[in-house]
């Protein structure tokens, strides 16, 4: 969807402006997240001070997700080291952003299973990047939204638990939509790169020997996602997508032909 007018996010970087101008969009322009921006405000349970550490990490959280979903281009990525970058869902092996791509990308990454092919309900084997954006957007068309609940260590390493959550509205997988509230709440471990290398050690230095009880060093646009890693149950997400009447014939409808499809959380 074209930025209509809209020259900035209030909760996501590198989404517009003069550095994107090049850049390489899913659906050849970047997306606009007035709606799931709505849905956020409407249904988050904390609101942080703005310039705290949480709020900081939220952002973080949002423009990572929106340069994973909607940028196709490795070097267009700001929010990350693309030539250090690791992604690793419920302490799997980690995989480069290539090796993600190869995966599906977007939610086939958080889908990974070990489960049978006939168990698995929805099965990332057999989904694409575009398949898999269709089923999820047609089943929340007005976002898949996120908030950080709290944060448990700042940069280098941050550990904060998350809530994602959206409204059953559309058809998902050949279930009918329930208009239910979907939830799936998780922890994750950003590790950024920071400038200031000797500041880290001396940190660390002092960790060793207890001195200090927390890390809390200050996360910035020169910080870089090198290390990321997912804990979550992904049957929370899909009992509550697959809890509708089971549908004879798919409903689903094609995102890249409705724009409003293209937003996600």
């Amino acid at each position: 969807m074209a930025a209509s007018g809209v020259d900035q996010d209030k909760y996501r970087s590198y989404l517009y402006g003069e550095g994107e101008k090049n850049t390489k969009w899913s659906f050849g322009a970047p997306p606009n997240y007035d709606v799931v921006n709505k849905l956020f405000e409407e249904g988050r349970t904390k609101i942080w001070p703005a310039g705290s550490l949480e709020e900081k990490v939220q952002n973080l959280v949002k423009t990572w997700e929106m340069e994973m979903f909607h940028k196709t281009c490795f070097d267009d990525h700001k929010s990350v080291d693309p030539n250090k970058y690791t992604f690793s869902l419920n302490g799997r092996k980690p995989v480069t952003l290539e090796e993600k791509r190869k995966l599906g990308g977007g939610y086939n990454s958080f889908m990974q299973t070990n489960l049978p092919d006939k168990l698995r309900g929805y099965n990332p084997a057999e989904e694409t990047a575009d398949s898999s954006h269709i089923a999820f957007t047609t089943a929340f068309p007005r976002g898949f939204a996120i908030e950080v609940l709290q944060v448990y260590s700042g940069p280098p390493v941050i550990v904060y638990k998350f809530r994602h959550w959206g409204y059953m509205e559309g058809p998902f997988k050949g279930h009918a939509p329930t208009g239910d509230l979907v939830e799936l709440h998780g922890m994750s471990i950003f590790e950024v790169s920071c400038k200031d290398i000797i500041l880290i050690h001396i940190v660390i230095f002092f960790c060793i020997f207890g001195l200090i009880p927390f890390i809390c060093l200050d996360l910035d646009e020169h910080n870089k996602i090198v290390k990321v890693e997912f804990f979550l149950d992904r049957g929370e997400l899909l009992g509550g997508l697959m809890k509708g009447a089971t549908l004879e014939s798919s409903t689903d409808v094609s995102a890249a032909s409705c724009p409003f499809l293209r937003s996600t959380g």
